[in-house]
């Protein structure tokens, strides 16, 4: 089913509150979710360098930690269990609240109505209330931090008997329990947003919005929402029944133990049962941080590029694949489990397998660059940069997939650089090309290009020198969540030059960020004023003002008539060809088969 052409607009008067706070409006939600996740995402940052300060100077005194932090650092000293509890909260913030907040829930409710025609999504109570349980979300979390015995300390991935049993270690008290009502009213809101975007996409499209005409973005954020909506149950149960062993005495993760002489938690439980169903979870959500970053980085590269996507056909087929394939490879996370070798070779297929749809659309960004008119603005420089950082990750990813290998390789450095590659700056990336590409069609303003292009040079480079020497660390047999190096003999010496290098590096990137925020608030109010369409773009959004009025559009709905990608035809008097264009001698709302 899709929208008329024409309806009505009916403008109602609205109050600070209900235009700004209470809105209903879904680019003012996709502000909302964005800004919020850029200040989650300041925090893991400020966590990540606390954890860099005490692996590269392990014992070196730092007074002014002791004023921020007096329960978690003595004399200037971060304590072992507060460096946990920061691993925990960097890893937990960076995933949930900023990576997958900003891309999901930011760029898809900004752009889905826009790019499909559109006026708001298709329950706009809904949106508004899914935003304001993340904020609850993100509200519960921080709070973590400050109650007796900090936040949890178990890890991002929860693992019990750490995060079951409130004595075993100071962050399993309270702040395990916050985290884990946290990480619930999480995945209610994601819920909330995945019905949201699914119903927007397949009911609210204008006229001659096929399927097949949808810009590569809606793809990936249908599909992730499809995504979302059918795993995030499986680890909202499982929190729930972690909650149940913690504080009602249940035993579903809980076997017999005994901590200080006596036991402990429930009987009969199995901590594994914990791991599958957090990982049934927790590689989809790999997918569903990483797809929206894919489809963001498709419809920069083509922006800039001046040439149609390479292959959009095989791009949508790749996304479904990725898609289904990361529902059945959650086993390679566990393959130091006890898990039978049949059952690692069958993940191991899996795992393997996901590659090939991955390379399809590395190949297909490298072809659309190919001979393009590359203009490298600020959002295509990083969205190269994704292709780059993704790739990098893929290769070592290869490597892991294999359980000979991985059992080598677990838990230690090497894994860190793979995930902060392969995932966690690649969809970084992807949230800064998304960022510089429709910030003004956001605001109306256009962000200062030499201060983006050094934001991402620093970025860029700094990334590879931060995580490219972990994998040496890796093999060299370094463990991950060590929080002190030196009292090893099995570590060799050189780890402590190699820490140093990566905290330097670490600390001049996390400082380059700031080049960002001061743009970003700068622009905010002293950008120049941003055409309707800067970028000469083709899809519907740009056929908007900027910023987009209530209702995004005229009187009139936009028709579309071409697929999203029409640049540089040789019969067209511009190098681009919006949607909303008719195609000369064919029927209205056909392309005339000329894609």
């Amino acid at each position: 089913m899709v929208r008329e052409t024409t309806t009505e607009v009916h403008h109602h008067k609205e109050t600070f509150l209900t235009r700004y706070i209470f809105s209903m409006d879904h680019k003012v939600i996709a502000i909302q979710y964005l800004i919020t996740a850029l200040a989650m995402g300041f925090i893991g940052l400020f966590l990540s360098w606390l954890m860099r300060i005490q692996l590269g100077w392990s014992g070196r005194q730092f007074p002014f930690l002791s004023r921020l932090f007096p329960g978690g650092v003595e004399e200037g000293i971060i304590k072992p269990e507060f460096y946990l509890a920061m691993v925990t909260m960097h890893g937990t913030i960076m995933i949930f609240f900023f990576i997958t907040a900003a891309l999901v829930g930011g760029f898809g409710n900004f752009l889905i109505p826009l790019q499909i025609g559109a006026r708001d999504m298709a329950f706009p109570f809904l949106n508004m209330l899914s935003y304001w349980v993340f904020l609850a979300s993100c509200i519960v979390l921080v709070v973590s931090f400050f109650v007796t015995g900090g936040p949890a300390a178990a890890g991002w991935t929860a693992y019990p008997p750490l995060s079951g049993v409130a004595e075993a270690i100071p962050g399993s008290g309270l702040g395990q329990t916050l985290w884990l009502l946290s990480l619930a009213l999480f995945i209610a809101s994601s819920l909330f947003g995945s019905l949201n975007y699914i119903t927007t996409t397949l009911n609210l499209r204008t006229k001659g919005l096929s399927m097949g005409r949808l810009p590569l973005t809606v793809w990936a954020l249908f599909i992730t929402a499809i995504l979302g909506l059918l795993s995030f149950p499986v680890l909202l149960a499982a929190a729930i029944m972690l909650l149940f062993d913690r504080h009602l005495g249940t035993s579903f993760f809980l076997p017999r133990l005994f901590i200080a002489g006596h036991q402990a938690g429930g009987e009969g439980g199995n901590p594994i049962l914990w791991q599958h169903l957090f990982w049934f979870l927790g590689h989809p959500e790999v997918y569903i941080a990483i797809l929206p970053a894919m489809g963001i980085t498709s419809e920069v590269l083509a922006t800039c590029c001046r040439k149609p996507i390479f292959g959009y056909k095989a791009m949508v087929l790749s996304l479904l694949a990725i898609a289904f394939l990361s529902f059945i490879v959650w086993g390679h996370h566990m393959f130091v489990s006890g898990m039978n070798p049949l059952l690692g070779t069958a993940f191991m297929t899996t795992t393997l397998l996901i590659a090939v749809p991955s390379a399809v659309k590395t190949f297909n960004w490298l072809a659309t660059i190919w001979g393009g008119n590359i203009k490298f603005t600020a959002a295509a420089l990083f969205a190269i940069g994704f292709v780059s950082v993704f790739t990098t990750g893929g290769l070592t990813g290869i490597f892991l997939g294999n359980p000979p290998v991985d059992i080598q390789l677990h838990d230690t450095y090497f894994v860190v650089a793979h995930f902060h590659f392969v995932m966690g700056t690649a969809a970084v990336f992807g949230i800064f090309a998304g960022i510089y590409h429709w910030f003004p069609k956001m605001f109306g303003r256009m962000m200062n290009e030499p201060l983006a292009k050094a934001h991402f040079w620093l970025t860029f480079i700094g990334v590879y020198l931060i995580f490219f020497p972990m994998h040496y660390l890796g093999i060299s047999g370094v463990p991950r969540r060590f929080y002190d190096f030196a009292n090893y003999d099995f570590i060799p010496p050189s780890v402590s030059g190699v820490n140093i290098f990566i905290s330097i590096a670490a600390l001049i990137v996390g400082a380059a960020q700031i080049l960002f925020l001061v743009n970003f608030v700068w622009s905010l109010w002293k950008g120049p004023k941003a055409e309707k369409n800067p970028w000469k773009a083709t899809t519907l959004e740009w056929q908007a003002e900027s910023p987009p009025p209530h209702g995004n559009w005229g009187p009139q709905l936009p028709t579309v008539y071409r697929w999203a990608y029409d640049y540089s035809r040789p019969d067209a008097t511009e190098d681009f060809v919006p949607q909303t264009v008719p195609v000369v001698g064919a029927p209205a709302g056909t392309d005339g088969g000329k894609h």
